[in-house]
Order: C-alpha cells, then structure tokens, then sequence
C-alpha cells in the first residue's frame, strides 16, 4: 500500500483516510466530501472468502474495464459513481451509501442457480432473471424475496421497483456491448447507493470479478470462460483470460 499513499499524497492536500477494505478493493478519503478514492487490489476471493488467492494485475485490469464500462452506461443514461481514474489501479467515485442489496441478473443459467434449480449449465433465461442478496458477511449473504428485503427495511418498495429497472437496462446495455466484443454476459453482479441527494446511483465496479463472460462460438466449457470462474475452479490461465477481457473492451470502446 506504500506505492498508493505515495501517489495519492501527490494529489491531496491531506493525506487520504482509509475508510474501508473490501475484498477487492480499499476506500479512501480525498480532499472533497463528496469524493472517495478507490484503489483496486490484485486479491482474489471466492465462495464467501473462503478461498483465497492473487492474480496479477487483476486491480489494474478491473479498474480499467470498470471505468470504460462505466463511461458506457453514462453515455446510455444510466447513472453512476464514477468521476475519473488519476492512476491505472485508482477511481475517484461520488461518495454514496451502499445499499445493502446485490443485484444478479442471470441471462444464462450457471453457478448457484444450476445448483439450486438443476437447470442445466447455459439454459437460455428469458426475460433476464433478476435476484437479490442480503449484503452481509455475517450472514453468507443470503438469497432474499422481495418481501423479505420490505421486512428488513433494506430500501423502499419505490427503491426496488427502481433497482430493478435500472438492473434490466444496465443488463440491455452491457449484454449488446459484450456482444459487440465477442463475449456472452451469462450473468453479473451489481451494487447500488445512495447518493448526497439521495439518488439511487450504480456503485461497485463492472468486471472479470463481478460478471460470468464467455468467449462466443467457443465449444469448450472451460476454455470460454473468461472471469473469476477460472480463479474458482482451479483452470488456470486466469490473468489471460482477464486480459482478454480487457483488450475485448477497450478495442470495442475505441
């Protein structure tokens, strides 16, 4: 961390606070309240952390496919809390209040939804399957109904109608651009805050980390695979496969 607080102390009059470790990312203060720093890390987590590991230049890599994937959906009226990146593994973001809920839209049917529903690997789900889960460590973040996130008092019933919306076009915007890249979005995770003035804003980062992409007319199941899948089941070839990714992108963003 001894590169970041160098670097960053060259742009803030005070040197930064961390406000937050995550397990992909730290959270830090800037000069502007209304501003936070996040530094993107090279470490990779899987089934609740309870695998852990590196890939190299995975902060980089994320970082970068976040901040162009996050241009996009600006550019499609979709709000986010994305300002500017001042360093190849840092994004100055609008300081928001996470809302405590994780979105997944599956397009495709993997991971947990195969094991829960027997639906076989790459079913076709149309319309889009939006979930939520309970944002909480403690908990093992917990698959939740509708009702049941009314009861917690996790945002209002106006607020999931919103993320919900939000979710599917997010979803249109980014399935048409993958697909643009060569790549399927089988599925992905999103977060959400609460802006200064109380908007729901799109938060987090979009990436190898938080979303299942597979190489199109790639016949073989683990060679398509693209994202943390490979991290998860021990295939190797993960920083390949995100630098991929990323070439995908920025070549499509060009």
């Amino acid at each position: 961390m001894v590169g970041l607080l160098d670097i960053s102390s060259q742009r803030f009059m005070t040197k930064p606070t961390q406000l937050y470790e995550g397990k992909a990312k730290i959270v830090y203060t800037t000069d502007d309240s209304d501003l936070l720093l996040t530094y993107f890390k090279d470490d990779a987590t899987a089934f609740n952390a309870q695998k852990r590991g590196t890939i190299t230049g995975k902060g980089q890599i994320n970082c970068a496919i976040s901040r162009h994937l996050f241009q996009m959906l600006e550019a499609q009226g979709i709000p986010t809390h994305y300002v500017d990146c001042p360093s190849d593994r840092e994004m100055r973001v609008k300081a928001v209040t996470i809302v405590p809920i994780e979105v997944i839209v599956r397009n495709l049917a993997a991971g947990s939804l195969c094991k829960q529903t027997g639906l076989a690997l790459g079913t076709q789900i149309d319309p889009p399957l939006v979930e939520y889960c309970y944002k909480n460590d403690s908990l093992g973040d917990p698959l939740l109904t509708r009702d049941r996130l009314l009861l917690l008092n996790l945002a209002t019933p106006e607020e999931l109608d919103y993320i919900r919306q939000m979710s599917l076009d997010i979803d249109r915007h980014l399935s048409a651009f993958f697909q643009e890249c060569g790549i399927i979005l089988v599925d992905f995770k999103l977060e959400f805050g609460r802006d200064r003035q109380n908007n729901i804003i799109l938060a987090d980062e979009i990436s190898p980390d938080t979303c299942r992409l597979w190489k199109q007319g790639e016949t073989d199941p683990q060679a398509r695979i693209l994202d943390k899948d490979r991290f998860r089941q021990d295939l190797g070839d993960v920083e390949s496969a995100y630098k991929q990714v990323l070439e995908r992108v920025l070549g499509q963003a060009k």
